[in-house]
């Protein structure tokens, strides 16, 4: 038995397989303009249509799809009301195209979901499905720190921390547009964060388990052109990572939880996985490098546990 998955954030289309065990996945990141700091959704929804089919060509290429018993799509970035975006729709009618082709269920799950899950397959760590743990996901457009718990089919996640304002990733892709770097620029200023032999000091307004990155953002970018550049590459990393351990144990403190599982494209920060593993008050998963950033991976596993739980 086996089941596919499908995901098209408002960075990645992408397409997955898998039987439980081992998997396979083609993803694509969607094109931005140069000196630009994202992209309309509009322009998400005409790339995920070029892009989903032969995306999916290429996954199928080497697999029986006879063996494949469910599909699973993401079709809202998380399991609140009023959650849309656009660009999930694509991934959704592809979703239901293949599910009804195939003839088998297809199960609806949350962008977010499928990074936890993601997560928890990619980290080996499936006796968190068994208990109630903290979800950290940290991502271009999403900073939340969750006491989550795995229910049919889909995780109860209650926000308990994050941030107030701009994400992590946003305030890490701003500065690095404002640098002269491509969005998105996380890998771009991790590269250029370690050519510095300092970090230039950026503050954080932080309130318990919430912060607050606006206000250090506009900091950075007007020192942009007044610093040493790798200086203050490291320096954002360093205010995420240092800012990320303080409100994470905050939230252990007040909850009491003993498992953390950190998840989002910048979860695959070297620099921010250290500081992680070395200073939070709990024991740390983390999802493999490779799905830390938007996947299907997590959609299809979660599609996977939805046809055996049926």
């Amino acid at each position: 038995m086996s089941a596919l998955g499908f995901d098209t954030s408002n960075y990645t289309a992408s397409a997955a397989w898998t039987d439980g065990k081992t998997d396979k996945s083609e993803r694509r990141i969607l094109s931005v303009k140069s000196g630009e700091r994202g992209i309309r959704q509009s322009e998400g929804v005409f790339q995920h249509v070029k892009l989903l089919p032969s995306l999916y060509e290429k996954l199928t290429a080497d697999i029986d799809l006879n063996g494949v018993k469910a599909v699973g799509v993401s079709v809202k970035p998380r399991n609140v009301a009023g959650s849309y975006m656009p660009v999930f729709l694509v991934g959704e009618g592809f979703g239901k195209t293949a599910a009804a082709t195939l003839g088998v269920p297809l199960y609806e799950f949350s962008h977010q979901d499928g990074h936890i899950m993601a997560g928890i397959y990619s980290g080996g760590c499936f006796e968190l499905l068994e208990r109630d743990f903290l979800s950290v996901h940290i991502s271009g457009g999403t900073t939340e720190i969750l006491k989550s718990r795995y229910t049919m089919r889909a995780f109860k996640n209650e926000i308990i921390g994050g941030t107030k304002d701009i994400s992590a990733g946003q305030f890490i892709d701003r500065v690095g547009v404002r640098l002269g770097l491509d969005f998105p620029a996380g890998k771009e200023l991790e590269r250029l964060a370690a050519k510095a032999d300092s970090a230039v000091k950026l503050p954080v307004s932080a309130d318990g388990s919430f912060v607050s990155f606006s206000g250090v953002e506009t900091k950075a970018s007007r020192m942009a052109d007044s610093v040493d550049k790798a200086a203050l590459a490291r320096g954002v990393l360093e205010a995420v990572a240092n800012t990320l351990v303080r409100s994470i144990n905050n939230a252990i403190k007040e909850t009491g939880a003993r498992d953390v599982l950190i998840v989002g494209g910048v979860a695959s920060n070297a620099m921010i996985r250290e500081a992680l593993t070395k200073n939070l008050d709990a024991d740390v998963f983390f999802a493999s490098a490779k799905y830390s950033s938007d996947n299907a991976v997590g959609t299809a596993y979660l599609a996977y546990l939805a046809s055996k739980e049926a």
